[in-house]
């Protein structure tokens, strides 16, 4: 298992970095079973701390947790609390998914962009019809079971999650809708 403790901006000690592997790997051991590597990033912001969890699972699922408060190690306690909640509510899922997925989940790439939007306050017409470009980026798809691409989202929090669809080998679209109900799209 390895760890990844590290700060944005600000310096963060031996003593935080030993307290946040050994917490991690206490809820780890309990509820993920065989966890690839952790990603903790402390950053500052308005007064508060930041505190930014991110556990990578042998079977390539993925649980993020954040969680934010005035000192520093009450922000880590809050987000391994928020990521021992989701490795408990998904531990029977998650020893489902590992018996019966032979190998891990294969990871395909694609490009993402980010497109800047229109300057406010200006009622004009464009030039063209063309966005601009601001970033370009390397996204990765995961190639998973509808199910499996539900309990990703979740596990992540995230509100939408493309995947490819192992039964029927087209990309497909996961999302969180208003209602609070998931939405699927298989073209």
């Amino acid at each position: 298992m390895r760890y990844q403790v590290t700060g944005k901006q600000i310096d963060v000690g031996d003593a935080l970095k030993t307290y946040a592997e050994q917490e991690l790997t206490e809820v780890i051991e309990k509820f993920a079973g065989r966890p690839t590597d952790a990603h903790v990033v402390f950053s500052r912001s308005s007064g508060a701390y930041n505190c930014e969890t991110t556990i990578h699972l042998s079977t390539g699922l993925t649980a993020q947790a954040r969680a934010q408060d005035h000192e520093i190690y009450s922000a880590f306690d809050q987000c391994r609390e928020k990521m021992e909640k989701q490795l408990r509510r998904y531990k029977r899922r998650l020893k489902d998914h590992h018996r019966t997925r032979a190998e891990p989940v294969e990871i395909s790439g694609a490009s993402s962009y980010i497109l800047a939007s229109e300057p406010e306050g200006e009622d004009s017409e464009p030039d063209n019809l063309q966005p601009i470009i601001v970033a370009e980026m390397e996204a990765r798809i995961p190639s998973l079971s509808v199910g499996e691409a539900v309990m990703q989202m979740e596990l992540a929090g995230a509100p939408v999650l493309v995947f490819r669809n192992e039964s029927k080998d087209g990309v497909n679209v996961v999302y969180r809708r208003d209602d609070g109900n998931i939405g699927w799209i298989d073209p």
